[in-house]
């Protein structure tokens, strides 16, 4: 076998994991077949450095085009004055943001990544909390925002920028308490709403953007695009944005990609897109009723969104562990923090899920009680191999009723 075949047999391989597995990552998704084209199209070999009609390079008529659709849908969809389409990340989007408004050094105030927040809101090893200086808040001890408490903090550090929206928190997000909180102490409000973005597009969420001056996201988890980011914001910050992504931050476009989050933007934007939202919401509280039942500890007793963060100390298993046990038996979730977790980050007291993949797939009510059945039993039961195997044999033959898009 060549190189070429091999990795075109990975990727088969991979095509097959995804068909067999339960998808439980709360920031992953399955994206339509349409999406999935553009990104594999001819597009791919069209450098476009610049923006619409305002190119470096020539050829870019049909690509200004695609991405001028990409910014009007985004702007359609999420009622926002500016739209930037062009970042290749969630990751991308924050640090650009931050660039485009701060100096080196400024200080910010973000979620801490144990509380549920991003690497990119100040960590201390990530861009964010290298290049300025970074503070952090926390969650009360029953892993709930204490907006309170985040108004006394933001009026002693004074930050000149707040960061809002999460990782990993189960809980809506007060976002109108936030933009008083930024107001208290003069700072910009950024809002991070890469994993309720599909949300917030259907109104399922409240949305950010009358709020923040700049909002930013992913297109991806709920959102159910391809994997990139985007930026929206206040009029006044379009320039800033704008030149902060380009030539600040970013070469060239990804125009392949920019044509599927243009398609994900119009998905959006059809009926089915919020019937499909209602069931992730749906299927998410089904989960936290049987999880419940069968005695887990939910961080903030349940879910008012597309995620649950499972505290398993009283399970006594780490979240690393219940990562490898459930991967073993067909279940994919990914291991998790908790606020104030006693565990290091590679180790974890939690495990993240989320219900957006599997209720793309079709699953609803009555497939949500099964899965919770099958993470108990494996969870219960760490060192059976042979229940293992078989709930992944159970897994599989489930899912052939519910295929990939």
């Amino acid at each position: 076998m060549n190189y070429k075949e091999e990795i075109l047999s990975f990727i088969d391989q991979e095509k097959k994991r995804q068909e067999n597995t339960i998808e439980l990552i709360a920031s992953e998704n399955f994206c339509s077949k349409d999406i999935r084209n553009a990104c594999g199209s001819i597009l791919t070999n069209k450098y476009a450095e610049g923006y619409p009609k305002k190119r470096y390079y020539s050829g870019c008529e049909f690509v200004d085009e695609i991405e001028q659709r990409a910014i009007d849908l985004a702007k359609k969809l999420f009622k926002s004055d500016v739209a930037n389409v062009q970042p290749h990340s969630g990751s991308n989007a924050n640090i650009i943001s931050f660039f485009s408004v701060l100096n080196p050094k400024d200080k910010i105030f973000g979620m801490s990544l144990d509380a549920g927040g991003h690497l990119t809101h100040g960590f201390k090893l990530n861009a964010s909390g290298i290049n300025y200086e970074a503070y952090q808040y926390g969650c009360d001890e029953n892993g709930f925002l204490d907006y309170d408490q985040i108004l006394k903090e933001a009026q002693e550090i004074n930050p000149k920028l707040i960061i809002c929206g999460a990782s990993a928190y189960p809980r809506k997000i007060d976002f109108k308490k936030f933009r008083e909180i930024a107001d208290s102490c003069n700072a910009y409000l950024m809002a991070d709403m890469a994993h309720i973005a599909g949300l917030v597009a259907t109104g399922l969420h409240d949305s950010p953007v009358p709020y923040a001056d700049i909002v930013t996201s992913t297109t991806h988890k709920t959102l159910r695009g391809p994997r990139g980011g985007f930026i929206l914001a206040k009029e006044d910050l379009e320039s800033n944005i704008n030149r902060g992504l380009f030539p600040g931050f970013q070469g060239g476009p990804l125009e392949h990609i920019i044509a599927g989050k243009a398609i994900c933007f119009a998905e959006a934007l059809e009926p089915s897109f919020l019937e499909y939202q209602k069931q992730v919401l749906k299927n998410a509280k089904v989960l936290e009723e049987e999880l419940l039942n069968y005695g887990f500890d939910l961080v903030t007793g349940g879910t008012d969104n597309h995620l649950l963060l499972l505290d398993l100390r009283k399970k006594g298993i780490s979240g690393k562990k219940a990562q490898i046990l459930l991967e073993s038996a067909g279940i994919s979730v990914n291991k998790n923090a908790i606020s104030n977790d006693p565990k290091p980050p590679s180790i974890t007291s939690g495990i993240r899920i989320g219900t957006p993949a599997i209720t793309t797939r079709g699953c609803k009510e009555e497939e949500m009680r099964v899965i919770a059945k099958y993470i108990y039993d494996v969870l219960s039961n760490p060192t059976d191999e042979r229940l293992h195997d078989k709930i992944k044999t159970e897994i599989s033959n489930l899912l052939i009723n519910f295929p990939l898009p």
